[in-house]
């Protein structure tokens, strides 16, 4: 298993931008496909973006043409980049790890998931 730590939340005006980073442990982080999800106040945990080992991404139309996901994998690292941020983007998003292979937009494929880091738009 891996350990997540995401970092780069934050409060941000709408319109503006917020590069989330997640931080894996381990040597077989380029093994995971990774993925991001995000629960605001009062509602579910949702699928954000995924990336898979091939570095095949899917985002969720919320999000879709705004948010981009990335790896580096020489980094152990997974980034999600926000653009044109809205005030329904406020949540704790977080950084989540997957063996199964290909994109993974489900959430229990993950077995290994950060502490979240929360992000604040104001409009």
């Amino acid at each position: 298993q891996v350990q997540l730590v995401e970092s780069g939340g934050g409060s941000v005006q709408a319109g503006g931008s917020l590069r989330l980073s997640c931080a894996a442990s381990g040597r077989t982080f380029s093994s995971y496909t990774m993925g991001w999800f995000r629960q605001a106040p009062g509602k579910e945990r949702e699928f954000v973006a995924t990336i898979s080992r091939s570095r095949n991404t899917y985002h969720a139309d919320s999000v879709k043409c705004r948010f981009t996901i990335s790896r580096d994998n020489a980094k152990n690292t997974v980034y999600l980049q926000m653009n044109s941020l809205k005030a329904e983007d406020t949540a704790v998003y977080y950084c989540a790890a997957s063996l199964r292979v290909g994109i993974t937009t489900a959430q229990e494929p993950y077995n290994c998931w950060g502490q979240g880091t929360q992000v604040t738009v104001s409009s």
